[in-house]
């Protein structure tokens, strides 16, 4: 094959190893194998090409290694002056491993299987000749530790580096663990892989991850410099040599328990504190941390945060999975540019949709324009996006983009009469076929669409706040929405990278309406005597990311009493009467975060002051009991939801839940928590809390499907 065939890019690789182009190169023998592709060039390279058929991005499975093993058999019998591996996919060179290939397999077979890997990549990482990965997109978790296995890593400047395995309660598998010791700085290998953070390609050269960081026309120069000697490996520097010795390891292994513990506790996510174990015992002996790897990693699976982990990575894949088909939609137009419709524009201009925005009063849209930059500088980090996503962003004070739009999302605050008005006077404006949608958090869906001249294309989308770091987006239904507006309004969501959650028209729909009794009872105990700062601290322990009655701050202190009182009108829900002392908080404009106060006081910075639980008086002690009382009103409310259809599956539920309120991830979302710890276990604590304190925690009816 002529070299000119082999300048690929990750968008055109595909198109220059397809059938049309080999046929017009006489020279081409290129050998097809399953989910590789293999060609040698007129410099006695051979290029190994990875394309699972089928898929749009690699993973890394068996038949990806068992392959993998016989190009390396071909490479001993008529060894190539050197090997590139490469990707087809436009998305990168692979996203990981296959995670299905571990559900349902035991230990044993876990490690026969990683041990197998182990052998494939042990043998290219000793071929006797250059072995160069090139890298372009995502190089994730086993993709990144096959390209650690290479000799030599060329990252195109577009690349992003990681280990995401702690998000599945694990840590690397394949070998990562000594490999990127071997490599890169040590400090910054543990980091990546303790807190699952990928770094960009340039970030990845200065650690030493990948030994040179190019543009895509400038690969195939690149890989010559490698195969001919010209291009060395990066090295770790003084610190592989520092960090050989034990005891400068079990110095920093103290330091990373330390900031490990204050992301997670051991008990909850035990795969970063033993990774650090094995570091610090192991992390001079490539051999000895091999060995402790496959031990550690087929023990790690096999425990309850991992399975419930790896079922969160699937709910999230099923959310997703809810696309069907484009939507259709490229101009979306925001009425509204408070925080939420700010943050749905900016959000909606940064994945690519041309996005105007609205308001009564200027002011506002300059702020969003404003917070928008700010949010795009964090999330993006490369100053031609963020200038390319402000450029699509539109300040349009008098609504003029109505008229041009496919979507137009209403963001006003929650009046009914105000959002009717603004509704009836957007679909008067809208061109035929665009979508109308309103992110209400609670108002009935029938009662907005009431006077609408065709509420088939009046669908609810509520955002959760912050909008840039909320996956959720809850799909609202009502009675008179086509099917045609749910698909497109649903493959909306997916396509601004978020998850949709279909629900029913109720108050509170499935999220707010859940949480409302956990922050209710958080208030009542208070109420009680309880110190704030020990309520917060069961919550957390549990595994909230946040306790009750920061989360009410943060909601807000009038939005929270609001919603308590619309839920038990309008649901007849059995929630605690709000306290007379909180009414008071919130006519004195006490309203939580963004007044500077509310049930604790914040500093500049928004965050609350709070005395530590362990400097709290003794006779404030901690309770057990406490962990009940604010989550099973909450599992409760889920069942509820369920017995009611406001939403459909226990899938979706307990993935709205994990990715709307950070509901314990690795107990897999309240359902399957109730599961684990046993349904009738769990029945039969509510009824103790019933005789107890009263009807709020009455076993709903569903519990009997679940």
């Amino acid at each position: 094959m002529k070299t000119e065939d082999l300048r690929m890019t990750g968008a055109s690789l595909l198109d220059t190893l397809s059938d049309r182009a080999l046929e017009l190169s006489a020279a081409a023998d290129v050998e097809r194998r399953g989910n590789w592709r293999q060609a040698v060039d007129e410099d006695g390279v051979a290029w190994w090409v990875l394309d699972r058929p089928g898929k749009s991005v690699n993973t890394i499975d068996r038949s990806v290694l068992e392959e993998l093993d016989a190009l390396i058999d071909g490479a001993d019998a008529a060894p190539p002056r050197g090997i590139v591996i490469r990707s087809a996919k436009p998305s990168g060179f692979a996203a990981g491993a296959d995670i299905a290939q571990f559900v349902g397999a035991g230990s044993a077979e876990i490690a026969s299987m990683l041990g197998e890997g182990h052998r494939v990549l042990d043998r290219l990482a000793a071929l006797p000749l250059p072995t160069i990965a090139v890298i372009h997109g995502h190089c994730l978790g086993a993709g990144l530790e096959l390209a650690l296995a290479c000799r030599l890593r060329i990252a195109v400047s577009d690349a992003s580096l990681g280990f995401p395995e702690v998000m599945l309660g694990l840590h690397p598998g394949l070998g990562g663990t000594f490999r990127s010791l071997a490599v890169a700085d040590p400090l910054e290998a543990m980091a990546m892989m303790l807190t699952g953070k990928s770094a960009p390609a340039r970030r990845a050269r200065r650690i030493g991850l990948v030994d040179a960081v190019v543009e895509e026309r400038h690969v195939l120069n690149a890989v010559r410099a490698a195969v001919g000697g010209e291009l060395h490996p990066a090295g770790t520097g003084w610190k592989g040599k520092a960090f050989a010795l034990r005891p400068a390891r079990s110095l920093a292994a103290r330091r990373m328990r330390a900031e490990a513990a204050k992301a997670a506790r051991p008990e909850n996510y035990p795969a970063p504190f033993r990774l650090i174990d094995l570091w610090e015992a192991h992390g001079d002996n490539p051999n000895r941390m091999r060995a402790a790897e496959l031990d550690s990693f087929s023990q790690l699976i096999e425990t309850p945060t991992s399975r419930n982990l790896v079922r969160v990575f699937f709910l999230r894949e099923a959310m997703r999975g809810l696309k069907d088909g484009p939507s259709g939609i490229r101009r979306v137009h925001v009425i509204g540019a408070g925080a939420m419709g700010g943050d749905i524009a900016a959000w909606a201009a940064r994945e690519g949709f041309r996005v105007s925005l609205s308001d009564i009063d200027a002011k506002p849209i300059g702020e969003a324009l404003r917070k928008a930059a700010s949010m795009l500088e964090k999330t993006l980090k490369d100053k031609l996006k963020v200038r390319d996503a402000l450029d699509r962003l539109v300040p349009d004070p008098a609504g003029f983009g109505i008229v041009g739009a496919d979507l137009v999302i209403e963001a006003a605050p929650e009046r009914l009469d105000l959002k009717q008005s603004i509704l009836l006077d957007a679909e008067a404006r809208m061109k035929p076929g665009a979508i109308l949608a309103t992110n209400t958090s609670a108002l009935p869906l029938p009662d907005l669409a009431a006077g609408l001249a065709d509420p088939s294309r009046f669908v609810g989308l509520h955002f959760f706040n912050p909008v840039s770091r909320m996956q959720l987006v809850e799909v609202v239904r009502h009675d008179g929405l086509s099917p045609e507006t749910l698909r497109r309004a649903t493959s909306f969501v997916a396509e601004i990278s978020r998850l949709p959650a279909p629900v029913r028209p109720t108050a509170g729909f499935l999220v707010n309406r859940a949480l409302t009794p956990y922050i209710a009872e958080a208030i009542l105990l208070m109420g009680e005597g309880i110190p704030k700062e020990r309520i917060d601290a069961r919550a957390e322990a549990f595994g909230m990311p946040m306790g009750p009655v920061e989360l009410a701050d943060r909601v807000g202190l009038d939005i929270a009493v609001e919603v308590a009182q619309t839920l038990a009108e309008r649901l007849g829900m059995p929630l605690p009467e709000m306290p007379g002392w909180l009414h008071q908080m919130v006519r004195e404009g006490r309203l939580g975060v963004k007044t500077g106060a509310g049930l604790y006081d914040y500093d500049a910075q928004g965050k609350p002051k709070k005395i530590h639980p362990d400097a709290l008086p003794d006779g404030s002690a901690d309770d057990p009991a406490l962990e009940d009382r604010l989550i099973l009103p909450m599992v409760n409310t889920v069942v509820a939801c369920l017995r009611e259809g406001v939403v459909q599956s226990e899938e979706i539920a307990d993935g709205a839940m994990v990715f709307g309120t950070g509901f314990a991830p690795f107990r897999g979302g309240p359902i399957r928590y109730a599961r684990e710890r046993g349904v009738d276990t769990v029945i039969a604590r509510l009824r103790e809390l019933e005789m107890a304190h009263g009807p709020r925690f009455r076993p709903d009816a569903g519990w009997d499907r679940i």
